[in-house]
């Protein structure tokens, strides 16, 4: 039972005070990250104009992040886990305002740059496994499911308005004060994990954490599904980091300019929240079928920066990918869930999280190279084509078509 709990006969997760703050803080934070990666893109393309160097910055925040993950699950099960999310996003707080001194104080260097980008990102690794596992020990556990429902509402509101803000604050302020925008909403987040008054859960002190892994690599291999769509979100992540975050702003800025890039990020975000109510209504039995197919749909923003970058078809096709990606956020969340013993699922989680990071980076640091050689339209029609590829290869397998939802007809 969680703490703080009030009298009512009728309670919801926001009559507890923990959630209320934890909420508050991971709106706070996804605000924050939202708002992050478009003003450092901007920030590097002001200082030397190259993409190339803005892929080595956006890389080494992913590089930190495919390294740090899986010691971000253990540390999150050794320390509480509202303390550790206060240092990671005081620890954030940090790393902006030092990017956005640099930058204000004309003493702006690539290599700090990519310092601090990568200690960024080294936070936000450590941070994920935290805040996806505080949220049981803040409400009873009948309220779990709306508890969740609350948190990516706040989650996708903070990406969304983070996005337009990001954008908002390069064109009217300028990247150094952005930045310094970015790291005060970071410590609002940490003010309010502060106040997160969980109930404790019990640590072990003997815990072998490599046979931990061990046994969570061999529950995650054990299901062809599980290892066959990781592999294709290996390919799609690294896709669109390279394809959306490198080459779109580059794009944007000859173009349809920062601010309506903002814009574009964000409707995504609108897409998501609408994916969610979707996927909260529709309850296909193959699930896990119609969320790997809808993947496709990732690859129709890029071939628009392709060919035709104009705001109102940018704006349909990230709200058709936003839409796409909460439907099969939520198909595979059921079909880990439902399949996967619970007492191995956050490693099975882990191992997901890993595959999904692990080739972000090479996808930031080659988009640049790709586009001087090949041309930027070209590299963005061939980014299409590997992730159409990728997701056609994971249809292929028999288990990914047939998993069927245990409780379709209930949800």
């Amino acid at each position: 039972m969680a703490q703080n709990r009030t009298t009512t006969s009728t309670p919801t997760p926001l009559r507890f005070t923990a959630f209320r703050w934890l909420i508050a803080g991971r709106g706070c934070t996804e605000l924050a990250n939202a708002i992050a990666p478009i003003v450092l893109a901007f920030a590097v393309l002001d200082m030397t104009g190259s993409v190339v160097d803005l892929g080595i910055v956006v890389g080494a925040r992913s590089a930190a992040l495919v390294v740090l993950v899986l010691f971000g699950g253990v540390l999150a099960d050794r320390l509480p886990r509202s303390v550790v999310l206060q240092g990671t996003a005081s620890a954030a707080a940090a790393t902006q305002l030092l990017i956005a001194a640099t930058l204000l104080g004309d003493l702006r260097s690539l290599p700090l740059l990519i310092a601090l980008s990568a200690a960024n990102g080294a936070v936000a690794a450590i941070s994920l496994p935290a805040a996806s596992a505080l949220t049981p020990q803040t409400v009873p556990a009948e309220l779990l499911v709306r508890a969740n429902a609350l948190a990516r509402i706040a989650v996708n509101t903070g990406r969304f308005s983070g996005a337009a803000l990001g954008g908002l604050l390069v064109a009217t302020a300028g990247p150094g004060w952005a930045l310094v925008g970015n790291g005060v909403v970071f410590g609002l987040a940490a003010l309010a994990y502060w106040r997160v008054r969980a109930v404790r859960v019990p640590r072990s002190g003997t815990t072998d954490v490599l046979g931990d892994l061990r046994d969570g690599w061999r529950a995650f291999v054990e299901h062809t599904w599980v290892w066959v769509v990781v592999l294709q979100f290996t390919v799609v992540n690294a896709v669109v980091a390279g394809g959306l975050f490198v080459l779109g702003p580059a794009v944007a800025d000859g173009t349809i300019g920062r601010a309506a890039w903002g814009f574009v990020i964000a409707a995504q975000t609108v897409g998501l929240l609408v994916g969610g109510v979707v996927a909260a209504t529709w309850r296909p039995r193959r699930a896990l079928l119609v969320g790997v197919l809808v993947v496709l749909l990732d690859a129709v923003p890029l071939l628009v920066l392709a060919g035709a970058p104009r705001v109102v078809p940018l704006l349909l096709a990230m709200f058709l990918v936003g839409v796409s990606n909460e439907l099969f956020a939520v198909a595979w969340d059921v079909s880990l869930q439902e399949n996967v013993a619970e007492e191995k699922l956050a490693r099975v989680y882990s191992y997901d999280m890993l595959g999904s990071f692990v080739a972000m980076p090479i996808g930031e640091i080659a988009a640049g190279p790709l586009a001087k050689h090949w041309g930027v339209s070209t590299t963005l029609v061939v980014l299409a084509a590997l992730l159409v590829t990728a997701t056609l290869a994971a249809l292929t397998s028999r288990q990914v078509r047939g998993l069927t939802r245990r409780r379709a007809a209930t949800g």
